[in-house]
């Protein structure tokens, strides 16, 4: 059992009145995490912190950033082995993809201490006679990033890396079902040095996540939000943030399409799927949710699908001996269970998997899929791949369209230019070509469309997230007015 703790100006701190919440391992139950249960006043103080340590964080210099991004990159590597434990204990993960996360942690870490000296402006033609017209980024003041569980240190350092290097200070609002490991994240940074106040992480109980979210979004020091997870909160995140006339970048629930058309390397498309659908028990946005199959070769595809999928059993991954961990709570595993006896009672056909041994599910496919059922549509955040048959290339990009998210998506064709064609009517943020919808990479512009969010985290997309552009002239000489 883990203890975590607030970060506000650079104190390890409990909530103020002492309150304190659980979070439980959701293979055993058991309790995982004691964490503060962060009050209004708690939230209010940490953006009290983060404002008044932004005007001097905002005029640091780029180098400076840099080397202190890049030693809190050092410090997750070297921290790696908490990192893993922090995380399986409390959201189910595999320490396979708790590594992941810490692997592309570090890389978004440096990423971000690269983009330190990227955060520029122009010169703009005037067209007054000797005026120098500039365009400026300058930061935009306190970001508050919200962060979930399903990759949380992925997730949470994303939220806070690329507002720190563009000169801005943050508070991590960490999930209510992985606080130790959000709560991690706090500590690399302060061991890395940065100044109090500059970062700040917040946990709360999960009766009081909209009370303190709404604190923190109507607080005037904090100026731009991003948050990560369902379309559901999204919506009331993006409602308040409006309220208040704040900007917010979005990252929000996926459904993401699998198009194989018939010329498909069946072998590689069946390796790219199985990843994409069952990697972390498909906890992840960008999880084949749809598989689109031409009909001359979906029977080809679903018997070698099938024999895939049927080595991937779920276990407890402390044990280490399955490829599939937990599903996040009960509650999600009998959604998926729901999701599943829904479609069977529709026509559909179970191929393999299905059944739920608590929050427990084997790699489950469905085939003869139809609009008709709920697993057409909804977003099932489990393992639960959906095979859908179609008869012509314009069919299924209809399919792949036919539904309010748009995040990831894939095509697989040995035709490139046919797969391009594809790519560019599909309805999604991401599209990979002959690979997995799940990928992931520092400076790439990340988001998407639709009901999947909006904004983008990465690279120099990211930098106009948080910063503000400003137009700044510098006259010499007289200037003649009508008045």
């Amino acid at each position: 059992m883990f203890v975590a703790k607030l970060l506000i100006d650079d104190e390890a701190l409990d909530a103020s009145d002492a309150a304190t919440f659980e979070s439980l391992d959701p293979a055993t139950g058991d309790v995982a995490t004691i964490a503060p249960a962060a009050s209004v006043a708690d939230a209010s103080r940490a953006a009290c912190s983060a404002a008044a340590a932004f005007p001097l964080w905002s005029q640091t210099g780029p180098g400076e950033r840099r080397a202190l991004l890049n030693k809190a990159a050092d410090i997750l590597a070297r921290r790696t082995a908490d990192f893993v434990e922090a995380m399986v204990g409390e959201t189910g993960a595999t320490a396979l993809w708790a590594g992941i996360n810490c692997n592309l942690g570090v890389d978004i870490l440096r990423e971000a201490a690269a983009m330190t000296t990227q955060v520029a402006g122009e010169i703009i033609p005037s067209g007054e006679p000797g005026s120098l017209a500039m365009a400026v980024r300058q930061p935009a003041g306190v970001c508050l990033g919200i962060a979930p569980w399903n990759a949380p240190i992925i997730l949470g350092v994303r939220a806070i890396a690329l507002p720190l290097a563009c000169g801005n200070t943050v508070i991590l609002k960490a999930s209510e079902l992985c606080p130790r490991t959000h709560c991690l994240i706090g500590e690399i940074m302060r061991e890395a040095g940065f100044p109090p106040g500059v970062v700040n992480v917040i946990t709360n109980a999960p009766k009081d996540a909209a009370v303190i979210v709404e604190a923190l979004i109507a607080h005037p020091a904090v100026r731009r939000i991003n948050f990560t997870g369902s379309t559901r909160v999204g919506r009331l995140i993006a409602e308040a943030s409006a309220r208040h006339l704040k900007r917010c970048l979005l990252e929000l629930g996926g459904k993401a399409p699998f198009i194989v058309l018939a010329d498909a390397d069946i072998d590689e498309a069946v390796r790219a799927a199985a990843f994409g659908a069952f990697m972390n028990q498909g906890q992840i946005c960008m999880s084949t949710e749809r598989i689109i199959l031409m009909e001359e070769i979906a029977d080809e595809f679903v018997e070698k699908f099938m024999a895939k999928a049927l080595t991937l059993l779920a276990g407890n991954p402390r044990d280490g001996n399955t490829p599939l961990g937990t599903m996040i709570t009960a509650e999600a595993a009998r959604r998926v269970r729901a999701l599943v006896e829904d479609a069977t009672q529709k026509g559909a056909v179970v191929v393999c998997g299905g059944q739920a041994r608590g929050t427990l599910i084997d790699a489950t496919v469905i085939d003869q899929v139809t609009p008709a059922m709920r697993i057409y549509r909804e977003e099932s955040f489990g393992p639960l791949a959906a095979i859908i048959r179609v008869d012509s290339i314009d069919e299924a990009v209809t399919v792949a369209n036919d539904n309010e998210y748009g995040l990831s998506s894939a095509v697989f064709s040995r035709d490139i230019n046919q797969a391009l064609s594809v790519a560019r009517r599909i309805e999604t943020g991401i599209c990979h070509i002959n690979e997995a919808t799940v990928a992931d990479e520092p400076q790439m512009p990340f988001g998407g469309v639709k009901s999947s969010g909006y904004g983008r985290f990465g690279g120099k997309a990211a930098i106009d997230e948080f910063t503000e552009l400003r137009w700044i002239t510098l006259a010499s000489g007289k200037r003649e007015y009508p008045i």
